[in-house]
């Protein structure tokens, strides 16, 4: 495996101090002493529930080529260090140097729902153009986004970085870490109301990634929301002259003008100038074409070639816990899973139950299970109520609701459509599981907290 960084460039980009170093360099970077690639740096930052400096011999003992650590923690670490003032400070000193040496064009991605599903389209098109480092998993956070900049490796010609926040200011520190070419803002919609006065003010947060955009970049808005006007006004605000919207809005500039659902694809018709597009992905949902032509659009300002694109795309996929589609059993009465358990907000709960109300069933029920959508503080209970026209919409069989904040949706259904509430996933789901057969088509959607992911196992288990 290629370096990383060598020993010198470490020290040289950290300003710290060797303690028994005795390699040449790193060629991975891990801050999970139980996950450690080849030749890896083990970084020991501190958590809210941890220190990585506790486990800092556990890692080096686990092959960890040497550990970065803090000053304070260096005595009683060992040996094979890197001591620096402070470990995260030191993460982000070598996420700054492999941004500086390279050559890649660089795109960021955020948005109050479908950042990551975006991420993975626009990696999937970039990938088919050439060697693309992105962000995996939701790494999106203070530590993520300079980890997952720090891992970049030098021959990578194109990276691809996600971008979350829950409070104003979050976002304006790691875009300026990132430094994209372009920047994209998939939607604004009522999440982490618990953190802000309005949705306004959510929209103006999300516009803190055109603060670090590269001179003559490009920033790429989903025109489908209420607040596209208020991303323009922020982007142009932060000197960005190229903007782009997709959607299907009628001025979009990358216009879908039809979709349609075929089988396992999604088939679109997308008009951009003078060019009518032919889309095709292997999804589900309005919400997910609109995703790709996000990727569509950032293939046309990196240069990727439109038929690469067109082509890496019509494989394009949910990744797990966001739509993912799995049939379970016995291939002449399935059950149908759509794993939806990573997140939640008012507008991913909207557009992932339109994609199940055009759903079947194999040849049994229809079954939701909705979790609490967290963080919308004082408006919590009545944006929870307002999901009662979706819910009657999906043509669902049987409903199953998990939280407290889902009470307020209880009560709006009422006794009559509602077959199980509770407050955790462990209490309801031998519930669901019960519920379920063979020939059912059920979604799973909540806010990662309500750890409906866990479910999902179960279900897997059960019916595979």
């Amino acid at each position: 495996m290629a370096r990383l960084f060598t020993v010198g460039e470490i020290l040289a980009a950290t300003g710290g101090r060797g303690k028994g170093l005795t390699g040449d360099g790193i060629s991975s970077i891990s801050i999970d002493s139980r996950e450690l690639g080849p030749d890896a740096l083990f970084v020991a930052i501190k958590g809210d529930r941890f220190d990585g400096h506790d486990f800092v011999p556990t890692a080096l003992a686990n092959g960890a080529a040497a550990a970065l650590v803090s000053e304070g923690k260096a005595d009683e670490a060992g040996e094979r260090l890197v001591v620096v003032p402070d470990a995260l400070e030191g993460l982000r000193d070598l996420a700054r140097a492999a941004r500086e040496r390279s050559a890649a064009r660089i795109v960021a991605v955020t948005g109050s729902a479908g950042k990551t599903t975006t991420k993975e389209a626009i990696r999937t098109v970039l990938g088919a153009a050439g060697p693309t480092h992105y962000s995996i998993k939701s790494f999106n956070n203070h530590w993520g986004v300079p980890l997952m900049l720090a891992r970049m490796p030098r021959e990578a010609e194109f990276g691809v970085f996600e971008l979350g926040m829950n409070h104003a200011g979050e976002i304006s520190p790691l875009t300026r870490l990132v430094r994209p070419h372009v920047a994209v803002v998939t939607t604004v919609a009522a999440a982490h109301l618990e953190f802000f006065d309005s949705v306004e003010g959510i929209a103006r947060a999300k516009g803190e990634i055109f603060e670090g955009l590269e001179p003559g970049g490009t920033a790429i808005i989903n025109a489908d929301h209420d607040y596209v006007g208020v991303l323009i006004e922020v982007a142009k605000a932060a000197g960005v002259d190229e903007i782009v919207t997709y959607g299907f809005a009628e001025d979009a500039d990358w216009r879908i003008e039809s979709a349609q659902l075929a089988g396992e694809h999604m088939h679109a018709i997308v008009r951009h100038g003078d060019a009518v597009v032919p889309l095709s992905i292997k999804a589900h949902g309005r919400h997910m074409i609109a995703n790709a032509v996000a990727a569509l659009a950032v293939a046309e300002e990196i240069g990727v070639n439109r038929d690469t694109a067109l082509s890496a795309l019509a494989q394009f996929g949910a990744p797990e816990g966001r739509g993912q589609a799995t049939l379970l059993g016995p291939a002449t009465r399935p059950l149908l899973l759509v794993d939806e358990s990573y997140n939640a907000n008012s507008a991913s709960m909207a557009a992932a139950m339109d994609v199940f109300a055009a759903q079947d069933a194999p040849g049994g029920r229809k079954v939701l299970v909705l979790g609490d959508m967290l963080e919308l503080g004082e408006k919590g209970p009545a944006l929870h109520a307002a999901l009662k026209d979706a819910v009657l919409a999906t043509g669902a069989d049987a409903v199953y609701l998990v939280g407290p904040s889902m009470a307020a949706l209880a009560d709006a259904l009422g006794p009559q459509v509602v077959t199980d509430h509770k407050n955790t996933t462990d209490e309801i789901a031998q519930s669901v599981l019960a519920g379920l057969a063979y020939g059912d088509a059920v979604m799973v959607k909540g806010s990662n907290g309500v750890r409906l992911s866990g479910l999902v196992k179960q279900i897997r288990e059960r019916f595979a």
